[in-house]
């Protein structure tokens, strides 16, 4: 009598449990500066990417803040990211570790962005969640180096200690200045220092934010 009697609410309790694992969102949250801030916006690359996969399926997240440099992202990592407990973080960041340095004098000394970078990778995957790292884009569309703060070597440099610190980490890199720069070679055919892929040089206009999606796309699905 008494399994007649369980039998009913076991069954009930199975299907509420797969019920909830087919309901459950594959959350992913975007962290960076003003560029992933900007994203969400109408035509920013992770509204893009939301349409794209589409919830209930994916929970898209924006954690961009303007100004940030790469130990922003650690202090913050705890209340903006971690918190939410995301199955995926986006880590797109460097931009303003080198722009800094001549706009203002700030910035992030080479060294210190590695380790404040291998900080944030480790929190993370402590954690569980996957990480995908994104190469900074640029500060300038000219071609060969030409861009009036001539930051290209030192954004190069920077671009490669990501792609360093993604292979060291085992993780997936999506390499967005090579991405960034082909499509300047094949189509900034006037060496344009902006109005290509961006707005004022660094921050994207609507084609930036399509490249942006083409390439990132394939990481999250």
């Amino acid at each position: 009598m008494r399994l007649k009697f369980y039998f009913p609410i076991i069954l009930c309790l199975v299907f509420i449990t797969l019920s909830s694992s087919k309901l459950k969102s594959k959350r992913i949250v975007f962290f960076g500066d003003s560029i992933t801030e900007a994203a969400v916006n109408p035509n920013g690359f992770i509204t893009q990417l939301g349409k794209t996969l589409k919830s209930p399926d994916y929970e898209l997240t924006g954690a961009g803040v303007g100004g940030n440099k790469v130990y922003d992202l650690y202090l913050r990592l705890e209340s903006d990211v971690l918190e939410k407990k995301p199955d995926l973080v986006v880590v797109y960041v460097g931009i303003n570790d080198v722009w800094h340095k001549k706009s203002s004098g700030t910035g992030t000394d080479y060294d210190k962005f590695i380790k404040f970078y291998q900080a944030i990778i480790s929190k993370i995957s402590d954690t569980g969640s996957k990480v995908v790292l994104c190469t900074p884009t640029v500060i300038g569309e000219k071609k060969n180096g030409d861009n009036e703060l001539g930051l290209d070597a030192d954004l190069d440099k920077y671009a490669d200690a990501v792609r360093e610190l993604a292979k060291e980490n085992n993780l997936p890199l999506c390499d967005l200045r090579t991405a960034f720069l082909n499509y300047e070679k094949a189509h900034n055919t006037n060496n344009q220092e902006k109005g290509i892929l961006t707005v004022d040089g660094v921050h994207l206009n609507d084609l930036g934010n399509n490249l942006v999606v083409d390439n990132l796309l394939p990481f999250l699905k």
